[in-house]
């Protein structure tokens, strides 16, 4: 008997009729249901065994990487990136790929709730790209936590294409919304505690409308984007920038141009600093002089009631008081340079 009619005979025939008292019957009516069950079961796991084989073979070739449909990708539960209407280098990406395909594939994980999907952790544009070209994309799946998945999704950002300071501190303030720990959140950004305070406070600043309207400004550093946020405190700060988001040089201009904009508009509303006065007096105590300094200025202003004519004399001696400055500060020919 070869060994397929061995198990056959085992698990998959019934038992031959035989005369036997009903409690004998019965027996053996739980005897056979539980051989069948575990007969199936036994194809089950060789299944299996076939497709662990099938991985084990993948793996031993070098051969990981599986193709599969972008449309049964689900994006991450955390958003890192800002879109953009305008990108060069998207449309690079994908003209790449149609002419030498794709060679660096993305990371995905079963999705945790819906089976025969998936969930990425890093590839976004290239798994757009794909969509775009209507053509599978290549991918490692990886089981991953959910700390994992956020923290593989940081570093290989800051890895391959480093984020804006926008788009982390938006990632990082998403992340700590969604209830992950601190701790977390410095491993995915790879950043430490002052730095992750400081993109925090910034992408609680700065509307999120707001950000994602003006997208990455990747040439717009962290001095710019915390001096933003600190402007747009002021009154009619975003009243002025809404405004500005209406306009057709706005939706027309990159990512970088719109920052520019915004961030002119925002200094504009910052009020003027008061200018610093001083008064004179003569010698009999009387205030004939206002001398106030402004900003890139300084007006020298005479009460021609209780010193008339004075304001003339001092003119007349203006070049003969600026020889004596130039002296007295070792500036000789400075002005001429």
């Amino acid at each position: 008997m070869s060994r397929k009619d061995a198990i056959e005979s085992l698990f998959l025939k019934k038992p031959e009729p035989s005369v036997a008292p009903a409690a004998d019957k019965v027996a053996a009516r739980v005897r056979t249901g539980a051989i069948s069950a575990m007969g199936s079961s036994l194809q089950e796991m060789a299944e299996g065994a076939k497709a662990a084989a099938r991985l084990q073979e993948q793996l031993a070739s070098g051969d990981a990487v599986v193709s599969l449909d972008p449309s049964k990708i689900d994006g991450s539960t955390i958003a890192d990136r800002l879109p953009t209407d305008i990108d060069p280098g998207f449309d690079q990406l994908v003209m790449s790929i149609a002419e030498n395909g794709q060679q660096v594939p993305i990371l995905v994980r079963p999705h945790p709730e819906t089976a025969g999907r998936y969930q990425i952790a890093y590839g976004r544009r290239r798994l757009r790209a794909a969509a775009k070209l209507g053509r599978e994309v290549r991918a490692i799946v990886q089981t991953l936590s959910d700390n994992e998945l956020v923290v593989a999704q940081g570093r290989e950002n800051l890895d391959r294409a480093d984020l804006s300071f926008i788009e982390k501190a938006l990632f990082a303030r998403r992340l700590e919304d969604a209830g992950y720990d601190r701790a977390t959140i410095i491993a995915a950004l790879s950043t430490d505690k002052a730095d992750l305070s400081r993109y925090i406070s910034v992408a609680r600043s700065i509307p999120e409308n707001l950000a994602s309207k003006i997208g990455p400004a990747s040439r717009a550093g962290r001095a710019r984007w915390v001096a933003l946020a600190e402007g747009l405190a002021r009154p009619k700060a975003m009243q002025a920038v809404e405004s500005a988001m209406q306009t057709t040089e706005f939706k027309n201009a990159d990512s970088d141009a719109r920052f520019t904009q915004v961030f002119r508009l925002v200094a504009k509303t910052q009020p003027k600093p008061a200018p610093k006065l001083k008064s004179w007096s003569t010698p009999l105590g009387k205030k004939a002089a206002r001398i106030k300094h402004g900003p890139g200025n300084t007006a020298l202003i005479f009460d021609e009631k209780l010193v008339p004519a004075f304001g003339a004399f001092v003119a007349e001696q203006l070049d003969r008081l600026y020889e004596r400055f130039m002296e007295t500060t070792h500036q000789g020919g400075a002005d001429q340079k």
